[in-house]
């Protein structure tokens, strides 16, 4: 049911990546889907993971990484809501789409494709489907996170061949992922952070060598951060960085 249900999910997120640039993919779901899908219950299932199409971008996808990075730069430049949430989260999700685009397109071929032209049925699409995005979640897993979620099948009693991550069902593979994309956006954010620390440190020195006790160090510490970050190309560099770690 997960494996399916997985599949499934990858289609629906190349499907909402992909319609927008093709007006073909228009919602004619009793003529272009096959006769498996017009079943009500087909139609029932879709449409509820329409709905969770957000979760499924967070949980499946780059996004997570992206925008705690993009958050996390936010903060140690000291600024509160600047960029807006609204920003900060389009940038990610555009970007997301950037980083896998490759893998909808995959999914696009090899399932979403044929499943539209009848010649697969709703579990074979779905098992197409998982497989490529199943390489990019293991690409972007530790091996110590992959480890933590074999454990914890092994203790409930579910056998799996060692040494062999594909072997993980994908409802172990999620957690596993995302811990994994947890810890690289923590460990990306540690590095933005100290340069920024570092200018933070010596404005406070200053002021107080200077016993300028009663100003606010971030007064002095905020535009010389926002100098040395635009001076030093930050935007295309982070968000450079942030694609290429994906590849």
């Amino acid at each position: 049911m997960m494996k399916r249900l997985a599949g499934i999910g990858g289609v629906t997120l190349a499907l909402c990546a992909a319609a927008p640039a093709d007006s073909a993919w228009a919602l004619d779901l009793s003529i272009k889907t096959g006769k498996s899908a017009a079943l009500p219950l087909e139609i029932a299932g879709l449409l509820t993971l329409v709905a969770l199409a957000p979760a499924l971008l967070i949980m499946l996808t780059s996004f997570t990484r992206i925008v705690i990075v993009l958050s996390l730069l936010r903060q140690a430049l000291g600024l509160q809501q600047t960029p807006p949430n609204m920003v900060i989260t389009g940038l990610a999700l555009f970007l997301t789409m950037l980083v896998m685009a490759p893998t909808w397109q995959k999914i696009r071929q090899g399932a979403i494709d044929p499943y539209l032209a009848g010649k697969l049925s709703v579990d074979q699409a779905a098992e197409r489907a998982e497989a490529p995005l199943r390489r990019f979640m293991l690409k972007q897993t530790r091996v110590e996170d992959v480890e933590m979620a074999r454990t914890l099948l092994v203790r409930d009693n579910i056998k799996l061949p060692d040494g062999d991550p594909g072997a993980l069902p994908f409802y172990a593979l999620v957690p596993a992922f995302v811990s994994s994309e947890l810890t690289s956006a923590f460990r990306v954010g540690f590095l933005i952070y100290l340069p920024f620390l570092v200018i933070d440190l010596l404005t406070s020195a200053v002021l107080m060598a200077l016993g300028m006790f009663m100003l606010p160090p971030t007064i002095v510490s905020i535009p010389l951060k926002l100098m040395v970050f635009v001076l030093a190309s930050g935007w295309p560099l982070l968000l450079g960085s942030l694609g290429r770690s994906f590849r």
